[in-house]
């Protein structure tokens, strides 16, 4: 039986890597499915790959009027919202502090801040009456560097570091309504790009790294696609399989928390 037959989730960026994992999971499951995405190609490609199946909205989750406007078209085509996903997010290439300019430093902090951490905080806002009334959940991607150093540069590390204050504190407020948990994956193929500041808006993750690399400092030794990290939000935004869990992070990390990042040949960082 679908762990998710008859929910409805509004995912952000879901127009690639993990975000498109979890919209075909999500239907797999049996939900229904709406995305926000800020690329129009990619809302595209939405539209054309899964037709009436979803809602695809055009909208950048920095904007409180676009995650308003997504949830209502969620609420418009499926009459409720069981589980919104905060999941858009950029990553900085592990630009370190000396290796930025103050300027850099400031305009990225601004940037990448402003996607990882307040398009959370705006999308949660959002979607809170709607999933209060159904009594849902919220679930927010993180990544290993919520955990540990060296998953990106300082910028990326305290944005996800404050994702997790969120999400805790988001737990608390919003109890007993509605359970509020993360997820966070280890390195994985994405086309996760790094801020427009910072001069990475065309580069993608993987553009500086390989899956035998990355493959090579996890415990488990593979390089997970995207959809292996689909599993955990399945669970988290299962009403039959859910209901203790709140507050909670999942740390699927493929073992790195046996003993952390560690610097390898050519100083890659996973």
């Amino acid at each position: 039986m679908s762990w998710l037959n008859n929910e409805v989730a509004l995912i952000t960026g879901g127009g690639s890597g993990l975000g498109l994992a979890l919209v075909e999971r999500f239907l797999q499951e049996g939900a229904k499915v709406a995305v926000i995405q800020r690329s129009a190609d990619k809302v595209a490609l939405l539209r054309e790959r899964f037709g009436d199946e979803i809602v695809a909205v055009q909208g950048d989750v920095t904007r409180y009027a676009d995650n308003q406007r997504a949830v209502d078209a969620t609420l418009e085509r499926f009459g409720k919202l069981d589980c919104f996903i905060g999941n858009a997010a950029v990553w900085d290439h592990a630009a370190s502090l000396t290796g930025l300019s103050a300027e850099q430093l400031d305009q990225g902090f601004d940037e990448l801040f402003a996607i990882n951490v307040k398009g959370y905080l705006l999308g949660a806002k959002a979607a809170s009456a709607a999933l209060i009334a159904s009594q849902g959940s919220m679930i927010f991607s993180l990544s290993n560097a919520a955990f540990y150093p060296g998953g990106g540069g300082p910028l990326y590390t305290a944005s996800k570091h404050a994702a997790v204050g969120l999400i805790r504190q988001l737990a608390y407020e919003l109890a007993p309504k509605v359970r509020v948990n993360g997820v966070a994956p280890c390195g994985m193929a994405s086309d996760l790009r790094g801020p427009a500041s910072l001069g990475q808006d065309q580069l993608r993750i993987m553009d500086s790294r390989t899956p035998e690399a990355i493959a090579s400092i996890l415990p488990l030794q593979f390089f997970p696609d995207a959809a292996d990290f689909t599993g955990p939000f399945v669970l988290l935004a299962s009403r039959a399989n859910n209901r203790t869990l709140s507050g909670v992070l999942i740390n699927a990390d493929a073992g790195l928390g046996i003993r952390g990042i560690r610097h390898v040949a050519g100083g890659l960082h996973l």
